[in-house]
């Protein structure tokens, strides 16, 4: 009986639904952002715009919050920010109603900015409530995993309008967009049941801050700046959906399901890749012991161009499944070790931090493969990735020779 009460903790409780939430907002900007490229691709934007435009969205993204997540530190109103960013995912189907290039880009960049409003509440709550209780490594893994449910589903509405209705490719993409209302409102209204359940019976326990020093630690630049160069060498999906509608290697339904694979691949590494993360800092005794995961990142990230970039769709499959298993590594370990690196009461300072760097390398990165692919300079992407993750290698030995001499 004791184990199952365990099991079914205030702590478990709150990240279960917190995963259900993302889970169904994941529904529908995953499912979007599964058909953007190709969307624009048939507007006639060129893959270069196509990058710069996703580069700048995610860059916004992850700056603003750095904003956002001190604004909802030091107001507490985490519940506020967290229902203005999940509101703003009502521009994604207001996509669906226009085609107008300039439009399109706003809807697109509110999108990411109602994410940056929302997630650092929402990551606060959870390393909060899984640092003591349960482990961040499971509740970031547990949450991700909850995710990709969602962005699995997500673009299956896509695929399935590109299967079944015999509308033109314009339109069947609008519609697409517009049938994103349903999930959108099934969205907030359990938004709302879940803010009355949590209030009502305070299933987010008072957890103590726990004074450390007053600076962020070198270990926390240098692994920033490891994340920057594995996230700039990171082929980005609006480079990959554009290579497969610009060289017709993919149906528009196929295109959207693949992405949907990488999403299962996404899922299942998030489990497996934070419950490692939770045993490795248990064996090793220390806080950083978790950051081995890491070690394959820039090593898997070398395959992404080789793959995503090819011109063999059995080829193009693989590489989203190892697309999936490198944002299961993002998402969770990357998440996790912030929680772990940085003293509580500059927690908030310290993901703003990492996530500007985060987007600024998402930006980057996305822009320039566009562009290089608009210059038909597919071995130019390969290299620029094989330089980024060559010198992300070399902060990643870095990182752990400082982790082992100050035994972090």
């Amino acid at each position: 009986m004791n184990d199952a009460k365990k099991r079914i903790s205030p702590a478990v409780a709150v990240i279960i639904m917190f995963g259900i939430i993302s889970m169904m907002g994941d529904v529908v900007y995953e499912s979007a952002r599964s058909s953007n490229s190709q969307y624009l691709n048939l507007l006639g934007i060129s893959a270069a715009k196509v990058g710069l435009v996703f580069g700048i969205g995610e860059f916004l993204g992850y700056f603003i919050r750095l904003i956002s997540g001190l604004l909802s530190d030091k107001s507490g109103k985490h519940w506020i920010f967290m229902f203005l960013g999940y509101g703003m995912l009502l521009v994604v189907p207001l996509i669906g109603f226009t085609m107008n290039w300039n439009a399109i880009i706003i809807l697109i960049l509110m999108e990411r900015i109602g994410k940056a409003l929302r997630s650092p509440a929402k990551d606060t709550i959870l390393s909060k409530v899984a640092d003591k209780q349960v482990g961040v490594g499971f509740a970031f893994g547990l949450q991700e995993a909850l995710d990709q449910i969602g962005a699995f589903i997500g673009p299956l509405i896509f695929t399935s309008i590109f299967y079944f209705t015999r509308k033109n490719g314009v339109l069947q993409y609008q519609l697409g967009y517009r049938a994103l209302f349903i999930p959108f409102a099934i969205l907030m209204l359990f938004l709302v049941f879940v803010f009355t359940k949590v209030k009502n019976n305070n299933l987010v326990p008072d957890i103590k801050k726990e004074h450390h020093s007053e600076h962020l630690q070198p270990v926390f630049w240098i692994y920033t700046a490891f994340t920057f160069f594995c996230t700039l060498g990171f082929v980005n999906f609006s480079t990959v959906g554009y290579h497969l509608k610009a060289t017709n290697l993919m149906s528009d339904g196929d295109i959207t399901l693949v992405y949907s694979l990488a999403m299962i691949a996404d899922a299942v590494t998030a489990l497996v890749v934070g419950k490692i993360y939770d045993k490795l800092k248990a064996k090793s005794g220390k806080k950083a012991g978790g950051l081995l995961v890491l070690m394959v990142l820039p090593a898997v990230s070398l395959l992404l161009p080789v793959l995503t970039l090819s011109h063999s769709a059995i080829l193009i499959a693989i590489g989203m499944i190892v697309f999936g298993i490198v944002m299961g590594i993002h998402e969770t370990v990357m998440r996790s070790a912030i929680a772990d690196v940085t003293p509580f009461d500059k927690r908030g300072t310290g993901y703003g931090v990492f996530n500007t760097g985060y987007g600024l390398a998402l930006m980057i990165g996305a822009s320039l493969m566009g562009l290089f692919y608009d210059m038909n300079m597919t071995g130019a992407i390969i290299a620029f990735t094989f330089a980024t993750e060559i010198i992300a290698a070399i902060l990643y030995f870095k990182m752990n020779n400082l982790v082992k001499k100050q035994n972090i």
